[in-house]
């Protein structure tokens, strides 16, 4: 029987949003902050904003992160979806559960231990760090992120169609990519941008894979933080704030168009 929520579970689940929530709103908040102080108002202002401009080192670093954010998505949309087009449709092939293995231990490793073993990786390979060692890395837990939310798409995908277009004389190629793909599509943009997100906001493995010549946003602001938070700083994480909201929206609305067309 369905009794509704009782106002203590609603009291916790206010508690919990609150939790979470109000620091970030109070970011957002004190970024429009005239005063130099971050704890006192002293009135709104853009001024931290227009700041960001003509702070180089700032703007360096958030092109290099959305190039290799930008990259590094791109590439684990293709892997990953190959990786999981690979576990749905190969049965129990041989190495599978390594396969399987490979795709799902990113996903629970300790993200420092992952970037330590990227380091020694690209140590051993004699190669040097920056840009792209980063998108590599990057890369590489991006597509088990995309890998697992298309598995979950085309686990559940009805292979009568792709069937049927063969059927009717259309390439296995052809199949994919006029039947399969259009209805997995959502799943695959959503695999974009949670890879893009988490290249994005990432830190740990980027500290370990990167140089002096590719410092990314995320490595800006704990150098910055470092030496004392300021409303500039405040700024700078409202617009990451910004960016993924904007990027989750987009996703829902693009998965809403495609539930709206005919199959």
């Amino acid at each position: 029987m369905n009794r509704g929520l009782r106002p203590a579970h609603v009291a916790v689940l206010i508690l919990g949003f609150a939790f979470l929530y109000i620091p970030i709103a109070l970011v957002v908040l004190y970024s429009f902050n005239a005063s130099r102080l971050v704890t006192v108002w002293g009135g709104f202002s853009l001024h931290w904003y227009a700041s960001l401009l003509d702070n180089q080192q700032v703007v360096d670093s958030a092109w290099i992160s959305l190039q290799v954010a930008l990259i590094s998505a791109a590439a684990s949309t293709v892997l990953g979806t190959l990786a999981a087009i690979v576990l749905s449709r190969f049965g129990r092939f041989r190495g599978r559960l390594a396969f399987s293995a490979l795709i799902y231990a990113p996903l629970v490793m300790p993200e420092v231990i992952m970037g330590l073993s990227l380091l020694l990786l690209f140590v051993s390979f004699d190669l040097d760090r920056g840009f792209w060692t980063l998108t590599l890395a990057h890369t590489t837990f991006g597509m088990c992120f995309v890998a697992i939310v298309v598995h979950a798409r085309l686990a559940g995908f009805d292979r009568s169609l792709e069937e049927a277009a063969m059927d009717l004389g259309a390439s296995p190629a052809a199949s994919f990519f006029q039947i399969t793909l259009p209805l997995i599509a959502p799943s695959v943009i959503a695999g974009f941008l949670l890879a893009f997100t988490i290249s994005l906001d990432d830190f740990v493995i980027a500290s370990f894979t990167t140089g002096p010549g590719a410092t990314t946003l995320p490595m800006r602001i704990y150098s910055q933080v470092r030496l004392g938070v300021t409303p500039e700083i405040n700024a700078i994480s409202t617009l990451m704030i910004g960016t993924v909201a904007l990027l989750v929206v987009t996703g829902l609305l693009i998965a809403r168009g495609f539930r709206r067309q005919p199959v």
